[in-house]
């Protein structure tokens, strides 16, 4: 499934409209993400307290500076991150890199483990109106109870909202 996701994702191409782009990219980042969150195989690291909490911790590191943090959703094997960037911010491109670098190397420790912690690519997305960012943010703090973690996104212990 993840093969044909792939496929599926290189082929959009520039003969349709921005509107169309869009779309076929958020029904592929829907079907991506329930896979993510159905994942029986792999790795889970996030699963363990001290590695979530050096997620979270790299996380806040960065907010007021890199980007102010709207919320994010710690999952056992993936993370969803809404920001919002000040002008002066660096690309969020070299934050994030800088993120999975600093708590790839912290977590890698912790499990006694060294290679690749993360996923090299990230899925981002622009968000166009208000409308949409109360829609991604209750998309992302229902995440574990979509997954069937919780029953109550608040007792989620890896889930963070700064009301906006």
């Amino acid at each position: 499934m993840l093969d044909t996701l792939r496929t599926e994702w290189e082929q959009l191409d520039k003969q349709h409209t921005m509107e169309d782009l869009y779309a076929r990219q958020r029904r592929y980042f829907g079907r991506f993400d329930k896979l993510l969150d159905q994942a029986t195989a792999g790795p889970t690291w996030l699963r363990n307290p001290a590695i979530a909490n050096v997620a979270a911790e790299a996380l806040h590191y960065y907010d007021d500076y890199g980007y102010f943090l709207v919320c994010y959703c710690i999952m056992p094997n993936h993370v969803h991150l809404v920001v919002t960037l000040p002008d002066a911010a660096p690309p969020l491109l070299r934050t994030l890199q800088s993120i999975k670098s600093y708590s790839a190397s912290k977590s890698n420790a912790l499990l006694g483990r060294a290679g690749q912690f993360w996923q090299r690519e990230s899925y981002d997305h622009i968000i166009r109106d208000a409308g949409e960012m109360e829609r991604i943010i209750s998309y992302v703090l229902e995440n574990p109870v979509k997954a069937r973690l919780t029953d109550d996104w608040q007792l989620w212990p890896y889930t963070y909202w700064h009301e906006l």
